[in-house]
Parts: structure tokens; sequence; C-alpha cells
């Protein structure tokens, strides 16, 4: 182990390992310390039920790769990484066998005529609307993610500068996301769909304050890209990206504290007590809690800093439970007899007829209990990929949403785990007859207790930070650090608590990786790039 390196980055999340891509391309000898034995952390991929069967535990659709600069930048192609574009992007079918809703991939122009067929079987008002603003996010998409992929410069990241260019009231800006959706479509049917789909994006339903945020929703969905072989390939081709670049990893080792020097960074000290030496910066992908009032400790903070830090909210919004399911059919949906497509959609959301059972649903979990409707959305990657489950059998993972770790005791999760799959499969059979237990070879629950402890997504939010008006944009984590900067020098902070969030995005890299190409003077490359980012 080297005892000294320009930059030194704590955690090898995908943001993590993406700013350490650009720092070690730009001149920075750099290093990354990961405290678990790979990296990738919520990008990884599990044979937790039965050998040979892949479930992606946590990230599951990779929806930014049109626009993911390392992807581009470090051609991840060229290291492994391949995708998937199904073209049934999204369905919801129903406990009667109504037809189902289909929305299709916007790669194909008559995609989107099979989609507004989809949704006018309830509504074609639903179905004008959902496509003509899909259709204008379309001409627009490229200016949305110049704000994506950049430093927040306002309190909302942009997204509702966009509300008046797409007929949307400018007071909805500020209403909440339940509001939105509720003003633009009419059909029970749809806005069950609606509500689960942005559920999954992060923002709370009923929240005032985050209409904005329902930008997201138009913006990448129906982007939504499979990873061969499983999400972790991504992590992996990340990972070799740093490597191919002269970058330094090392596995297994926790790192406890952040050395200081006259009040600046000047490296780390793992959990064995070896220290290492940062001669420009530190970065931490670790949760902002543990880097700040840990790692470089209260004793050296500003009270400003501390009382920020220990008012920051994570949860309830961003927690999700997994389901994984090895199975030796693919769901067979009593809603498929109408459209076929409804049993290869990529992502399918299964257990719930109205918009007041999602709403129940997410109440439970904002209350602090698992939800008593045990739906899902899911997603059978074996359909499509056969690395993902042994010949002529299939794999599935699902997603909850869940009550923070601390909700529940130790005891209660264990008791989650041990029944919670037996509720949703009796209730998945209501929906398609073929989903019996008989079907389903083995099965895991992969709790929010357990994301915070093997993958450090505390309290099981994946943004590690909830989604809150003051906590967006320019506000994320709060003002004072939204520009990747610590009040500590030579300290910064590239996790998903960080704008833009988490997700597969590689945003908080990149945007900390810009900030830092500004303070020590590297080349601006992006100011040159066609892109615009």
């Amino acid at each position: 182990m080297k005892k000294e390196y320009d930059a030194i980055i704590i955690g090898g999340g995908s943001m993590g390992l993406t700013l350490g891509a650009y720092l070690q391309r730009a001149g920075m000898e750099t290093a990354i310390f990961e405290r678990r034995w790979e990296e990738g952390s919520a990008i990884c991929t599990s044979e937790c039920t039965a050998p040979g069967f892949l479930h992606n535990l946590h990230a599951n659709f990779c929806e930014f790769m049109d626009w993911h600069p390392p992807y581009h930048d470090f051609k991840l192609e060229e290291l492994g990484v391949r995708m998937i574009y199904p073209e049934a992007q999204a369905a919801i079918g129903f406990s009667d066998g109504r037809p189902p809703i289909v929305l299709y991939s916007v790669e194909k122009p008559e995609n989107f005529k099979k989609t507004h067929e989809s949704i006018a079987q309830y509504s074609k008002h639903d179905a004008d609307t959902y496509v003509g603003l899909r259709k204008q996010i379309l001409e627009l998409q490229d200016v949305i993610a110049v704000n994506y992929y950049n430093p927040p410069q306002d309190t909302t990241g942009g997204r509702g500068d966009f509300f008046p260019m797409l007929g949307i009231p400018s007071d909805l800006i500020t209403a909440s996301c339940k509001a939105v959706i509720d003003y633009l479509y009419e059909s029970s049917e749809f806005k069950t769909m609606m509500y689960r789909i942005l559920q999954e994006f992060g923002p709370a339903l009923e929240m005032e304050g985050l209409g904005a945020m329902i930008m997201g929703n138009f913006w990448i969905s129906l982007n939504w890209r499979m990873m061969v072989g499983g999400t972790h390939t991504l992590a992996h081709g990340l990972e070799m990206a740093g490597v191919r670049e002269g970058m330094d990893f090392y596995e297994n080792c926790e790192v406890v504290k952040v050395l200081l020097d006259n009040g600046r960074a000047s490296g780390i000290q793992l959990k064995d007590g070896t220290q290492i030496k940062a001669r420009k910066l530190v970065a931490s992908n670790a949760d902002i809690k543990a880097t700040m009032l840990d790692m470089v400790g209260e004793e050296n903070l500003s009270e400003t800093w501390v009382r920020r830090v220990k008012n920051y909210r994570i949860g309830y919004s961003n927690v999700l439970a997994s389901t994984a399911l090895a199975l030796h059919e693919a769901p067979d949906y009593k809603s498929a007899k109408y459209n076929p497509d409804m049993n290869k959609a990529f992502y399918t959301i299964v257990g719930f007829d109205t918009p007041e059972e999602i709403l129940q649903y997410i109440r439970d979990g904002v209350s602090g209990r698992m939800p008593g409707i045990a739906g899902a959305g899911t997603w059978v990657n074996s359909l499509w990929d056969p690395n993902y489950a042994p010949k002529g059998k299939h794999s599935l993972t699902g997603w909850f949403f869940a009550p923070k770790a601390s909700d529940l005791t130790i005891e209660e999760w264990d008791e989650v785990k041990a029944t919670y799959n037996d509720k949703f499969i009796q209730r998945f059979e209501k929906w398609a007859p073929n989903m019996t237990r008989d079907n389903v070879i083995a099965d895991y629950f992969y709790t929010p207790l357990d994301q915070e402890l093997e993958m450090r997504l505390m309290e099981g939010d994946f943004q590690n930070g909830s989604y809150m008006p003051n906590q967006t944009g320019h506000n994320r984590p709060f003002p004072e650090a939204s520009q990747y900067r610590t009040e500590i020098e030579g300290l910064y902070l590239c996790g998903p608590y960080m704008h833009p969030g988490g997700g597969v995005s590689s945003g908080v890299g990149y945007n900390c990786f810009k900030v830092v190409a500004h303070d020590f003077g590297l080349e601006k490359f992006w100011e040159n790039h066609p892109r615009g980012f």
C-alpha cells in the first residue's frame, strides 16, 4: 500500500468511482479505499436465492445511460458494460384481468402510438397528455441534462422552469407530485401506474413543495436499460476505467478518520491504524453524518455545520426493501390476454388496482410499518438475458416501499424477512395465477436494515438523504455544502446526499469533479464538449 496520493476517495460507490476516474485522468494520483470487498455499493448483483439465479438487490434499471458521462468518456462498452433496452418498458395489470397499460420505449417513433393506444383504453385524455408531454421532453432532454450534470444554481435544480414550457401551471411547481399527477390525468388506472412509478424515483408523493420533481418522471421514464450479466457489470466497468487510467483500489479498508493538518484535510486513517497522506484532497462517498461527525469529528466543525449535519433528514420517501424469487416459470398475468407484452415488460407493477391502494401503501411506510398491501414493482431480467437464470428458469427481483431501518427492531426485521415474501406471493397470485408457492424455487428478502449494514445506505435510504423542499437543488444537503466543498479545506463530498442525488447517474461524482477542477486549475474539458455538459 502506498502511503501518499494526490487525492483519496473514501468509499467505492458509483459516485466515488466516477470522481476517481476523472481525477486520475486529469493528472491527480488517486486511490479509493472501500470498506467492503468490492466496489459498487448499491450497483450490485447477488446469487442470494439459489446458484445460477442473479438478482440486482438494489439498482436494477439504468435510466441515465443516454447522458451518463463516464459511460461515454471512458468507453465503458469496451470494458464489458453492455445493455439491453426492452421495448415494453413498463406495465401494470389488474387483479380482475382488465386490459393492462403498457408503456413502450421511445427508441422507435411507432412506439408512441402503441403507448397511446394502451393508455387510451382507459382515457384518451390521459393518452394525449402523457404522449404529448413525453414528446416535448424528448426535445428538451439535453437541456434538462445540463441542469442535472452541473453543480446546482437554484433551489429547484432548474426542473420547475420547464413547467410553463410544457403547459403545466407554474403554481404546481410547489405543490405535491400527487397534485401534479391528479391535475394531468383522469383515469384511476393510469394514476395508479404513475403514483407507483414516481415513488420509485424517491420524491414523497404527498409532500408539498416537490411538484417540480415530477420532471424526473417525464425525463428518464421509458429510458430504462438493463445491464447484461447484472448491474454489477457497470460498477466493474467504472472500476476498470479507473484502473486503465492508473488509479489504485484498496478493498476491505475501512476509513475511520479524516486526518487534519492546520485545519486542512491531509489524509485518512484506516481501522487498523494505517495512515495515508493526501497531498491535495480527500473526497467522501460515505454518508454525510459518518463523514463529518465521526471521521472529521464535531470538535473540528463549526456550530453551524454540526447543527446542519445532525438535522439532515434521511428517509422516508427513498426507503426500499427488495424481494428476490428464483422461479420455475415467469409470471403469466391475467391481463396479458389483452396484450401479451404485459408478460415481457421490463418493469411491472403488481399488487395494486387503485390509486387509493398506492396511497395507503406509502402512508404505511411513512408511518413506520411494513405496508399492509404487499405490492411491488418487479423485474424478470431472465426474459431478455439468459445469464440471470439457469436454462428454462427465471429470476425475479422487486422493490417494496418500506419504513426506515430504525423504525423496527432487529427481531421485527427478522420477522419481516421470514413472512413478507409469503404475503407478496399470495397477493401476486391474484394478478398472475401461476405465481404460487410451487412456482418459487427459493426466495430472499433484503431489508432496509440489511442495506444499511452492508451497503451503508443509511436507514435503507438509497439517496442517503430524503428529498424534501429544503434538501433539493441548491439546498442539498444544505446550502453551505451544496457546492461539494466542506468548511474543511481540501475535503469534498461526493455521496448521493448531494445534488442531483442517487440513482445510476454518476451525476454527483461528475459534478464534484467539476468543482475540484475549478479549485485546482485542472482542464475543464467539458466546456468544449459537444454534449454541453
